[in-house]
């Protein structure tokens, strides 16, 4: 998960402006959005972050500039 998660920083750094680790900070609060406004409602469950989750939630950043230029 932490590798898909760096991976796509990178690719998004290496299409637009390199900001280095705030595009990684700024990735990873993307990623955690849903899971962070839905918090009380998800008490006691679990979720896996990995490579799967990542690009569920972030997949299409990581392929379609114009998406990530608006977004990050």
């Amino acid at each position: 998960g932490i590798r898909r998660l760096a991976e796509i920083a990178f690719q998004v750094n290496e299409r637009q402006e390199n900001i280095g680790a705030r595009r990684l900070h700024t990735v990873l609060e993307r990623l955690l959005e849903d899971l962070s406004f839905d918090a009380a409602d998800r008490s006691g469950q679990q979720v896996k972050v990995d490579a799967d989750f990542v690009d569920r939630q972030l997949g299409e950043l990581a392929v379609d500039e114009d998406l990530a230029r608006y977004i990050l």
